[in-house]
């Protein structure tokens, strides 16, 4: 990646500002104190009128004449978290102004995205006589026609890219229809449902709602579907921001005690990274219609419980993408030439459909190149997920192959899109062919553009805060990229639940040092001597404490030295099906017995957080998981693996709850209730993901209650937070991990031996 050295100095007339915050304001585009103000306090910002969205006007005539006439009103939405909260923006609006109103988001794994035929006579055969979507519905051609042939009026609202063919809805409101330049022309559904709330509100008598009681739900739609943070969007996120610190919504309030964020410092990424997914996993692995209740309900029990439940699909969010994206990388070893194309497009028959674009966006990360993965179930159509980056418009390239598809949409970056599976050789192909054309003719070269250059010790907590000043950052108005000359690296730590990121030392030629997180950056080369570097800074509360956050994003050697690709052999030695005993007989003096669960017997057997460099390594239970069989193997850094890889006594969820309870009951008893999640993680021979949902499990039945104390865990004896409700949700969760423990390791047990175990350096 080339370098880029920040721009000169401009002229500046906003002398009353740090230099760098004036700076960065000129270059991206506030170049007078009045634009400079509006850009940093929305209350200096000059609203747009909701008239001014094309549409908007006789969407809401006609809804408010549905309104007026008491017509059975249906807002239809869509299952992310742009379509959750455009939904309820809309919902509640039209409920706390007297109309008669429901609302329906489709179920992802029934119905996928926009407005389904059988699913919308089933609303019209209700009693609805107008349909109001948000976040969805500007390709709706074939939906908007039935209901028009049984005499019901669709009104959409909308924020997608305009296909070819417009719907014949009664409205179209879209910010698509806007020039580029236009304030509200970067709207997502929950801005565009935002104005047309807004609009109602005004012109209907009060009802006891105020448009910026909607405004936490409109920053939360914005944020999560990555909105341009220019103009209206920008605003609506700056008094979102503000809404959410002191939101009274009972299920946001719960969600971020769950989430262990301080509401006083939440800022846009609390919801990029801890609100949204949260939400995000409802829709992808469930029914979203619940969020609409999260984000609405004055009963603590409930909104509690909808709560919990997400927990548990973020974890088995966050495990089966995870999976995924091993199984695609596993493609990508297994077919070299698969890497020789622009674009990634792969596919297999049991990947879930939603989670296939969490994996395809790790893709591009790490292959700098568009990915589209796709769920191939046999005798359906294939259907998938695309991510892009810059430079590719994403959808027109897969427009280009619009006569081999069955349905397609979305933006410049993401898109959705279903094809015959016979068809896909075909279209990766073709695909190829469009986007290494587009490439062409944009010349990229990846670069990254330094906003400034800093001595190490500046980057402290006084300039964090100064900087927040330009926040909220996203697409628009991204963080600014600092760099520092001449850096060493002094020590380095290994964080996260699978020891993915890094905790870095880094100190200049004068000693100077500051910590840094390189997020995803356990299984990267750390540079050798000294080097540049640059990173963002944010201010952060991390338990509790007010600091300076550094993030690496990338690092140039300051003399580039000859790299020499070491790759050793490694032997595998097959002892699978032996006898215990004699398979205990059969290990050399001085290797590593990674056991785990109840056959961690031997004094010297460790688990995984015993496990450390060693020349041989014997595997003798099963790993939970690829992910964790990996970082054994780079961090013992074997010459040998002998494998025995017997099976835990059970996989079952009795069995497993059973063990977990044990040892809870032991942690309070004998260890102050002191635990780690990678502890009975590896006392029960699961993964993390299967120990979190026990714990929760544990929690709602009354037997336990816990916190997180940093990478540690604090538990103690059950009290009245008891939730029986959320039980069956969590053990739905714990049979759906365990099983998928218990495949891996059957495949584990008859895999052959020299696929199964790769070196590290090959990984």
């Amino acid at each position: 990646m080339r370098w880029i050295d920040p721009p000169p100095p401009l002229p500046n007339p906003l002398t009353e500002l740090p230099p760098l915050v004036a700076q960065t304001l000129l270059r991206r585009g506030q170049t007078t104190p009045a634009a400079a103000r509006a850009f940093l306090d929305p209350a200096a910002f000059v609203r747009s009128a909701p008239a001014e969205l094309p549409g908007l006007t006789a969407a809401a005539d006609r809804v408010e004449a549905a309104i007026r006439a008491q017509e059975p009103v249906c807002v239809w939405g869509d299952f992310d978290v742009d379509g959750q909260t455009s939904t309820t923006i809309l919902y509640s609006t039209l409920l706390s102004v007297g109309a008669k109103v429901r609302y329906h988001i489709p179920v992802r794994a029934q119905e996928s995205h926009g407005v389904n035929v059988p699913l919308l006579e089933q609303v019209i055969d209700a009693g609805a006589r107008l349909v109001l979507t948000c976040d969805t519905g500007i390709g709706a051609v074939e939906a908007v026609e039935y209901a028009r042939s049984r005499g019901v009026d669709v009104v959409v609202t909308d924020h997608h890219d305009l296909p070819d063919s417009l719907p014949r809805a009664l409205a179209l409101a879209d910010p698509k229809f806007l020039p580029a330049d236009h304030p509200l022309a970067t709207l997502s559904g929950a801005g565009v449902a935002y104005k047309l709330a807004e609009e109602l509100l005004d012109r209907l008598p009060p009802a006891g709602l105020l448009a910026d009681d909607l405004l936490d739900l409109t920053a939360l739609g914005l944020v999560a579907d990555l909105a341009l943070l220019t103009g209206e969007a920008r605003y609506l996120v700056q008094r979102g921001l503000q809404a959410l610190r002191t939101t009274r919504r009972l299920g946001l309030q719960i969600m971020l005690q769950l989430a262990e964020v301080n509401p006083a410092h939440l800022t846009e990424e609390h919801i990029g990274f801890n609100l949204g997914p949260r939400l995000n996993a409802l829709g992808r692995l469930g029914d979203a219609n619940p969020a609409v209740e999260l984000l609405t309900t004055s009963d603590p029990a409930r909104a509690r419980l909808i709560a919990t439940q997400l927990e548990g699909l973020n974890a088995q969010r966050q495990l089966l993408t995870e999976q995924v994206t091993q199984a695609a990388e596993a493609q990508l070893r297994a077919d070299r030439s698969l890497l020789d194309l622009p674009v990634l497009v792969l596919g297999h028959p049991s990947w879930p459909g939603g989670v296939v674009g969490i994996a395809a966006s790790r893709l591009v990360e790490r292959y700098g190149r568009p990915a589209i993965l796709l769920t191939t179930p046999p005798g359906e159509p294939a259907r998938g997920s695309a991510r892009s980056v810059d430079g590719v418009n994403i959808t027109a390239a897969i427009a280009a192959q619009k006569d081999l598809l069955l349905g397609f949409g979305g933006h410049p970056m993401a898109a959705g899109l279903s094809l015959e599976a016979d068809k896909l050789p075909e279209f990766r192909a073709r695909l190829a062919k469009t986007v290494g054309e587009m490439l062409a003719a944009t010349d990229i070269e990846p670069v990254l553009r330094l906003d400034a250059w800093l001595e190490l010790p500046k980057a402290d907590l006084e300039l964090a805060e100064t900087l927040e000043q330009l926040a909220p950052f996203g697409p628009g108005n991204e963080k600014l990229v600092l760099a520092s000359r001449g850096l060493s690296v002094q020590s380095e730590t290994k964080i996260g639940r699978n020891k993915e990121h890094r905790r870095l030392n880094v100190a200049d030629g004068d000693g100077q040092a500051q910590t840094l997180l390189w997020w995803n950056g356990a299984g990267e080369p750390l540079p050798e001597g000294r080097f540049d570097l640059a990173y963002t800074v944010r201010a952060s509360d991390w338990r509790g404490v007010r600091q300076a956050q550094l993030e690496w994003i990338d690092f140039r050697p300051l003399e580039a030295q000859p790299v020499e690709v070491r790759r050793p052999a490694l032997e595998v030695t097959d002892l699978r099906g032996r006898a215990e005993a004699e398979a205990r007989r059969s290990l050399p003096q001085g290797a590593q017995v990674w056991a785990e669960g109840e056959q961690k017997k031997a004094p010297n057997d460790v688990d995984r957080a015993g496990l450390a460099p060693a020349p041989v390594l014997a595997i003798w239970t099963a790993p939970a998981a690829p992910e964790l069989l990996r970082l054994a193997l780079q961090t013992v850094r074997p010459e040998r693996v002998i494998l025995f890889a017997g099976l835990p006594v059970s996989d079952e969820p009795r069995a497993f709850l059973e063990r977990l309870t044990g040892l809870v009951k032991y942690a309070a008893a004998r260890r102050e209730g002191r635990a780690t999640w990678t502890g009975l993680a590896a006392a029960t021979a699961q993964r993390e993901a299967a120990v979190r949902l026990g714990l929760e499990w544990l929690q709602a039945k009354g037997q336990l209650v816990y916190q997180v104390e940093g990478d540690g865990l604090r538990l103690a004896a059950g009290d009245a937070l008891a939730n029986p409700l959320a039980v069956p949700e969590l053990e739905n969760g714990i049979r759906t991990v365990l099983a998928e423990t218990h495949a891996y390791r059957q495949h584990f047990a008859r895999a052959d031996k020299d696929r199964l175990i790769q070196h590290p350096d090959l990984e």
